[in-house]
C-alpha cells in the first residue's frame, strides 16, 4: 500500500519538470544583477503570509479537535518566524526594499491556501509546504548567483539558511503525513493544494524569468508598472 506522503511525491512530481525548467530558465538569465531583487522581492510577498497561514491552520485544526496537526502548524510557525524580515534583510544589503505591490499571483498561491484552511480542512497546507519547501536551492546555485551577480555574500543569507533546512521540513511533512493516514477526501484535498502551488510558482517564475507570454505583462513582477520601473530606477543609484 503506498503511503500519503509517497501519494503526495507523486503527484508533486507530475508538475515538477515545467517548475524545474522555468527555474533554470530565470537562473541562466544574461541580467541576473536585475532579476535576483525581483526575486526576492516575490519570495517575500510569498513568505510573510507564512506565519498567518500557519496559524490559521493550527486555530482551525483545533477547532476541528485535529491536534496532531495543531500541534505541528504550531510548531512550524514559530521555526518560520522572522523569515520575511530576512529577505527584507538580504534586499537592504543591494539597496533594494520590498515597497512594491505584489503581483496577483502571489494572491492566487496564498489566498487560495486560506480558503482551503478555513472553508474546507486545515491539512490542504500540507500539500503547499510540501511544495514550497521541497526544491530548496542548492549550494552550487547560491555560489552561481553570487558570482555573476556580484552581490555580497550577505544578500544571500535567506537562501543559505533554507538549502540546509527545507530538507528537514520536508521529512516532517511527510512523517505527519503517514502518522496521519489521511482519508481519501483528505488526500484529494492535498493533492490539489500542491498542483495548484506547483503551478502558480511555477508562473511566477516564468514571469521573473521575462516570458511575457506566459503571463501579460500587467500582472508581471519585475518591470511590469511604472511604479516598479521608477523604483528600480531610484534604487539602482544606491549600490
Amino acid at each position: 500500500m503506498t503511503s500519503a506522503s509517497g501519494v503526495l511525491r507523486a503527484t508533486i512530481s507530475l508538475a515538477a519538470p515545467a517548475l524545474l525548467a522555468a527555474s533554470a530558465r530565470l537562473w541562466r538569465a544574461d541580467d541576473l544583477e536585475r532579476r535576483y531583487p525581483e526575486y526576492l522581492r516575490v519570495m517575500h510577498a510569498v513568505i510573510r503570509a507564512t506565519v498567518p497561514l500557519l496559524v490559521a491552520a493550527r486555530d482551525r485544526s483545533h477547532e476541528r479537535g485535529e491536534a496532531r496537526l495543531a500541534d505541528y502548524f504550531d510548531e512550524h510557525a514559530r521555526e518560520e518566524a522572522g523569515h520575511d524580515e530576512w529577505l527584507k534583510e538580504d534586499l537592504a544589503v543591494i539597496g533594494r526594499s520590498t515597497a512594491v505591490t505584489p503581483p496577483p499571483l502571489v494572491a492566487e498561491l496564498v489566498g487560495a491556501q486560506y480558503y482551503w484552511v478555513l472553508h474546507h480542512h486545515p491539512v490542504s497546507l500540507l500539500g503547499y509546504i510540501a511544495v514550497m519547501e521541497g526544491h530548496p536551492p542548492t549550494a552550487s546555485l547560491i555560489a552561481h548567483l553570487e558570482r555573476l551577480t556580484g552581490y555580497p555574500r550577505a544578500a544571500f543569507r535567506t537562501m543559505r539558511v533554507h538549502a540546509e533546512a527545507d530538507i528537514g521540513h520536508r521529512a516532517a511533512v511527510d512523517a505527519l503525513l503517514d502518522r496521519l493516514a489521511p482519508d481519501p477526501a483528505a488526500c484529494l484535498a492535498l493533492r490539489i493544494s500542491a498542483l495548484h502551488s506547483m503551478r502558480t510558482s511555477t508562473e511566477l517564475l516564468r514571469g521573473l524569468a521575462g516570458e511575457a507570454a506566459t503571463i501579460p505583462a500587467r500582472y508581471r513582477f519585475a518591470g511590469g508598472s511604472s511604479q516598479n520601473r521608477r523604483h528600480g530606477a531610484e534604487t539602482k543609484t544606491n549600490r
